[in-house]
């Protein structure tokens, strides 16, 4: 988080510093790529693309801190994530008898094959088993590092609904840990 720093590079980065907004990327692209993945999977990439094209083409008009850019963030992650999901709902996709072969990362796919190593992944896959709404205010409130009333304007719900979603998703995920640990 930039912290003190950040009402100086959101004005620099609104007036065209692109060294500013860069700042603005580094900062708040991994929590939002984190996020996208549990929303749009392997498209996660290509949706962070469209949100950053969004906040830079409407950066100069946002008002308020590092919080509600985050917030803002995600507002706009959600929104592309169910256009996304619309579209594939109108034009699935269709394999052809090799999609084994299509699924397969490329030899030289280091992105992925440096995500497949952290334990990043492997959190985001564990809190992906959870029902969709609570990994979604899981992911928001830990990832993203959202308070509730921002996780609960972005989704939609109430304050009380995100508490308790979050509250019975991470017993879930102690759970299922402890389940590991003791195998």
């Amino acid at each position: 988080m930039l912290e003190r720093e950040f009402p100086a590079a959101l004005q620099a980065a609104a007036s065209g510093d692109e060294t500013a907004f860069a700042r603005l990327w580094r900062d708040a692209h991994p929590p939002l790529l984190r996020y996208l993945r549990l929303l749009a999977g392997d498209a996660a990439e290509d949706v962070a693309g469209e949100v950053w094209l969004e906040v830079a083409r409407g950066l100069a008009r946002f008002r308020g801190g590092e919080q509600e850019f985050r917030g803002w963030l995600c507002t706009l992650a959600r929104r592309r994530a169910t256009d996304l999901r619309r579209r594939e709902a109108r034009r699935p996709m269709q394999f052809t008898d090799d999609a084994a072969d299509l699924d397969q990362p490329g030899a030289d796919d280091t992105a992925a094959a440096a995500l497949d190593n952290l334990s990043t992944q492997a959190a985001l896959e564990l809190i992906a088993t959870l029902p969709r709404q609570q990994a979604e205010v899981i992911v928001l409130r830990v990832v993203a590092d959202l308070d509730v009333g921002q996780v609960a304007r972005i989704t939609g719900k109430r304050p009380g609904t995100v508490r308790v979603a979050a509250h019975r998703g991470l017993r879930t995920l102690a759970a299922r840990l402890e389940q590991r640990v003791t195998r």
